[in-house]
């Protein structure tokens, strides 16, 4: 196995550009399944997780043509439905959670989807309720078969109807709202996700001829066409990787640029940072982050520790919570980090305590970080990669370090982040793969 060999201590300087989205791409290419014509889509993510899906999409009978690593033509005329039961489908689909937004699609154009139990991230359970009860209320018949782990959802007819979700999950809606474009009627789907990644799906379909209504918001009525055709759709910058760089800049004090950003669709990331005491300039599309040598995060008003917790859009996504984490281990002041979302995201805490990070982890939701405000630098040391965005933050870590560090593991973080490693050699990282 692969690991990083860091030097760190160095700071960084230049331009890096975030790759596309890969949230968003997982949901979007699992839309190519709702038409038979041919879909284009542009700015794909080189990355392990996105990768895994096309080549899955591929066994199942799409035919893709792959312009170039970062833009695919992609025409679903003739699924193999009867691969959806095989070993093979089972063993890929369950490797990669991202792939259960293929029922979806599969139960609107072909009455049945099937799906094993998915795997992914090992950060706390993430349940599917939402997804089978939408469908259900769309008038499907679920069915989970506990020897097997296997998913079965299939309907002979379906009809819109209205329902509120039980949470406002990003997948769950994604699913349901693909499901309900093809559905005769009116669908009405109240405590929707939002997030840019679905209003992206959203504005894909509608391309594509679908009606949905109320993109942006929580309550999204959708009616139902007889099909939909071909479209070209372009993701956007990967919200996740700008944030990164940013904590990355702040951590290592370098002056950094980050390329065409997507900026309106970042909702308050960039205020949360400058909360941390980080500066940062918005110039057009950029963002520049300047040399800083020391950063201080902020109090509430009446002067007592600010809490940054993560929450449905527009709230912070729990995706940047470890990057925040770690941040805030070299600010000067404290944070209350609240991971709401998922209850094993904050078991990397121990590795940055034995690189000399201040951190009470509270409970397996919260950590307490006083900041060493850069007067004490972390220690390098032998790290391992739990998921994706622990993994990052724990490179974040190693970079701003006196000494040399390795991360073991490092394919969680080539699940997520294109050629890393490369991207930040050309800042003057001194990073290797060994």
């Amino acid at each position: 196995m692969n690991c990083f060999e860091i030097e760190g201590g160095h700071r960084l300087k230049g331009e890096i550009t975030p790759q596309g989205a890969k949230n968003e791409a997982l949901q979007v290419i699992c839309a190519v399944l709702l038409t038979s014509e041919k879909v284009t889509i542009n700015n794909i993510p080189d990355i392990v997780d996105v990768n895994n899906l096309i080549d899955l999409l591929g066994e199942m009978g799409v035919v893709i043509n792959r312009i170039n690593r970062n833009t695919c033509e992609f025409t679903a005329a003739d699924v193999n439905l009867e691969f959806l039961q095989s070993n093979e489908f089972k063993k890929r689909a369950s490797s990669l959670r991202g792939s259960i937004m293929i029922m979806g699609p599969l139960l609107a154009r072909f009455g049945k989807a099937y799906f094993p139990k998915p795997g992914g991230d090992k950060i706390g359970r993430r349940r599917l309720d939402t997804h089978f009860i939408g469908f259900e209320k769309l008038g499907a018949r679920f069915n989970f078969d506990a020897e097997d782990i296997f998913y079965t959802v299939e309907a002979s007819e379906m009809k819109g109807c209205y329902m509120l979700l039980d949470e406002a999950s990003v997948t769950g809606t994604a699913n349901i709202l693909m499901a309900a474009a093809l559905t005769p009627g009116t669908t009405t789907i109240y405590n929707a996700a939002c997030e840019p990644y679905l209003q992206q799906l959203s504005k894909m379909l509608i391309a594509m001829g679908a009606r949905i209504n109320g993109v942006g918001s929580n309550l999204l009525s959708v009616e139902g066409v007889k099909e939909l055709n071909t479209c070209s759709h372009t993701i956007l910058p990967d919200m996740i990787e700008v944030g990164s760089f940013i904590g990355m800049a702040a951590m290592t004090s370098s002056e950094i640029t980050i390329k065409n950003v997507g900026i309106e669709h970042l909702g308050i990331i960039p205020m949360m940072f400058q909360r941390m005491g980080i500066n940062l300039q918005v110039i057009g599309d950029d963002i520049f982050i300047p040399e800083q040598e020391t950063y201080e995060i902020d109090t509430f008003i009446d002067g007592s520790i600010m809490t940054i917790a993560d929450a449905p859009w527009p709230g912070l996504t729990p995706d940047l919570l470890s990057v925040f984490l770690v941040v805030a281990t070299q600010a000067k002041g404290s944070v209350l980090i609240h991971q709401k979302m998922f209850e094993s995201r904050l078991f990397f805490v121990d590795k940055l305590i034995d690189m000399g990070a201040r951190i009470i982890l509270c409970d397996p939701h919260r950590a307490t970080v006083i900041g060493l405000n850069k007067e004490n630098a972390l220690r390098g040391a032998n790290l391992t990669s739990p998921d994706i965005r622990a993994g990052v933050a724990l490179l974040i870590a190693a970079l701003s370090a006196q000494g040399k560090s390795t991360i073991q593991n490092i394919e969680q973080i080539d699940r997520g982040y294109q050629n890393i490693d490369i991207r930040l050699q050309k800042l003057g990282a001194r990073i290797k793969r060994i």
